[in-house]
Order: structure tokens, then C-alpha cells, then sequence
């Protein structure tokens, strides 16, 4: 396996700055995600350490070996692709085996090239290698396709043509796994299944992982770490725990899950943090930034939302608002409250039997200093 590090990476295409400085250090066996909206760069980043394209400088290390002028057949890198890129001509372990075979073309012994190469020309000329058969039906029965090896990939659903790119991948052994969006033509409950699918199988192999998505909720479920990208220039790498909890910038704290984002000054400083007017408003915050206009961001389920006559003793920042809108979601509430000349997003649980506010309700929010973080 091997780790990868990407240093100062610049992609240019002739006038159009790509990638601005790129630098990734991905440990060894980690499952690291690049996250961020569709022209951000986070596929041109995968496709340099691929070597489907060429930077214009910096350096990509897979391993302890400098990459940039080594083809992409040659590092070691297994790749699962949006489409699957599956042949539709070939059944699920013919799919898996062509890499293996290609692979005893212009590697094995001379009488092993010319079967092979004679198998890749027609089925007819024999069977795969011993070898290749053991390594194909391994592949496939960690993944759960090990019963329809015959079948052909046409015939089988989106999940499963995920498995067969994903065997593929892994029955050459990669020291890198690289996945580009391959989730996206799933449909929701099918891209929960297979998130697990590859979470553990990733676990149980060990290998290093580098995962291109723009939804937040596979890359925070799947990661051990993630880097956000924006405009070709990685915002914040951290921890799903850290890049939700603690957001250094106003467009991370938005794209990863929802945000109530003011701008506010601060007004006040305390032992306990400080006070922070925002609009008409003043909200105490247990942070202590060095500078006095500030971002103020909390998070909807930061917010409990009760009627005028239920506040508790001893709630802080209590707000008077007016109920706009109310969302169902399931296990949740969305209400939109406004105070003031703000709105906020409020998310709640949602008991069953349970009376729900509704439009024109007047309500009280109260926000824990602690759940003000100030950006």
C-alpha cells in the first residue's frame, strides 16, 4: 500500500488556472475525500494523481516514488469511475479479469502472452489463466458478486455494476484506490448501502483511499479526513468532526451541512467569551476571536425553539420570533423563525403525537454561548 502527498500542484489550461497550489499529505490506509461543488478542481486533482493529466508544476509521491513523469499504467492505482466504464460486451468476470489478462500480455511468459493475448481476441482460444481465475473470484466474492460471475453487466442494476467496477479496481492490487463520484447515479437508499459497502471493504483491505465527491453527507459518513475544495484551492482539511464543528471559513461552515451565518460585531468582552451584536440583536458567545467584526455561525439544531410561556431558567441568548414556515423531515422539524431582520433555521426532533407549531406562531429561541461559534 502508499501513502500519497501532493505538493504545490498547479494545473493551467492555457489561460485557466485549474489548481492553485494544491498540497495533500494522505497517510497510508486512510480514506481521504476531496469534497466540494462541480468546477472546485477536485477531479482535475484525482486525474493528476492518476496521471490523466499533467501538472505544470509541483510534485505527486505515491509511496516514496516521485510520480509526475511515470504513465498512468505504471502507479499502481486502481481507479472507479462515475460511469463504471464497464464493458458492455463482456459478463461481470470477464470485466474483472481484463486487467489481469492485459497484464499477463506484456508480462508473463511467453506462452502465457500468447494465450493471453489470444483470450483478449476471442473467448473461443481458452480460459483465463488459473491464476487469474482464483484472483477474479476472490475479488468478486468480497464484494458480493461471486453468484453472478456469468452474468452479464447490462443485466445488472447500478449497485451491482458498482461492485463489478470496485472488484475490478481491487483485483490488481492497488497501492492507491481512486474513486471519482462513483455514487452519483445511485438513487438515495442504494447510495447508503453501498456507502457502508465501501467503507468496510476499505477498512478490511487497508487500502489507501482518495475519494472525489460533491455531497457532504457521503464524504463526512465515509472519511477519516477532508479536504474542501473551492475555485482550485483546498479551503480546510480536517476531520468530518472538526470540518462540521469547527469551520474556518463562512463557505465551508455553508457547504458542509446548513449554517445560520450572520455578520455581527463585538460588542462586549468577558471571562466567558464575549457579546456580539448582529443586527438588532446581541448574542453572548463562549469563543474569543481577535477582531471585532466577525461571522457569527449556528447551527440549526443548535437552537431550541419553545412557546412564549416554556422557556426554562437559566436559558441564555433568548430571541423573540415569529414561525414562517414549518418542514417535516421525518425524524425532524425545520422551522424557519424570524427575528428581527434575520431568519433563522431551527431543527428540531420530532415526537409522534406531539402538536407542531405552526405559521404565525410566536416562539422564543435560546442558543447556548457554546453554539455561537464565531468565524
Amino acid at each position: 500500500m502508499g501513502s500519497v502527498k501532493v505538493n504545490q500542484l498547479i494545473k493551467k489550461y492555457k489561460d485557466v488556472t485549474a489548481l492553485k497550489s494544491v498540497n495533500l499529505d494522505i497517510k497510508e490506509g486512510e480514506f481521504f475525500a476531496l469534497l466540494g461543488p462541480s468546477g472546485c478542481g477536485k477531479t482535475t486533482t484525482m486525474r493528476c494523481v492518476a496521471g490523466f493529466e499533467s501538472p505544470t508544476s509541483g510534485e505527486i509521491t505515491i509511496g516514496d516514488r516521485v510520480v509526475n513523469n511515470v504513465p498512468a499504467n505504471k502507479r499502481n492505482c486502481g481507479m472507479v469511475f462515475q460511469s463504471y466504464a464497464l464493458f458492455p460486451h463482456y459478463n461481470v468476470f470477464e470485466n474483472v479479469a481484463y486487467s489481469l489478462t492485459v497484464r499477463e500480455v506484456y508480462s508473463g511468459s511467453p506462452g502465457r502472452r500468447v494465450k493471453s493475448l489470444a483470450r483478449l481476441m476471442s473467448k473461443r482460444f481458452g480460459a483465463p489463466s488459473k491464476e487469474i481465475q482464483t484472483k477474479v473470484n476472490a475479488a468478486l466474492d468480497y464484494v458480493e458478486m461471486g453468484h453472478l460471475a456469468d452474468r452479464g453487466v447490462n443485466e445488472l442494476s447500478g449497485g451491482q455494476q458498482q461492485r463489478v467496477a470496485l472488484a475490478r479496481a481491487l483485483v490488481m492490487e492497488p497501492a492507491v484506490l481512486l474513486m471519482d463520484e462513483p455514487l452519483s447515479n445511485l438513487d438515495k437508499k442504494l447510495r447508503n448501502t453501498m456507502r457502508t459497502t465501501i467503507r468496510k471493504i476499505q477498512q478490511d483491505v487497508g487500502i489507501t483511499t482518495l475519494f472525489v465527491t460533491h455531497d457532504q453527507e457521503e464524504a463526512m459518513s465515509m472519511a477519516d479526513r477532508i479536504a474542501v475544495m473551492k475555485d482550485g484551492e483546498i479551503v480546510q482539511q480536517a476531520t468530518p468532526t472538526e470540518l462540521y464543528g469547527h469551520p474556518k471559513t463562512s463557505f465551508v461552515a455553508d457547504f458542509v451541512g446548513s449554517s445560520n451565518i450572520y455578520q455581527g460585531d463585538v460588542v462586549d468582552k468577558h471571562a466567558d467569551g464575549v457579546t456580539v451584536k448582529v443586527g438588532g440583536q446581541t448574542i453572548k458567545s463562549s469563543y474569543k476571536p481577535d477582531k471585532k467584526e466577525v461571522q457569527a455561525l449556528i447551527r440549526p439544531e443548535g437552537i431550541e425553539l419553545y412557546k412564549s410561556d416554556q422557556v426554562p431558567a437559566g436559558a441564555q441568548n433568548i430571541l423573540d420570533g415569529t414561525v414562517e414556515m414549518f418542514t417535516y423531515l421525518g425524524p425532524n422539524i425545520r422551522y424557519d423563525v424570524k427575528v428581527g431582520e434575520f431568519e433563522f433555521m431551527v431543527e428540531q426532533p420530532y415526537y409522534q403525537g406531539v402538536p407542531l407549531l405552526t405559521e404565525g406562531d410566536k416562539v422564543k429561541l435560546t442558543i447556548e454561548p457554546e453554539r455561537v461559534l464565531l468565524i
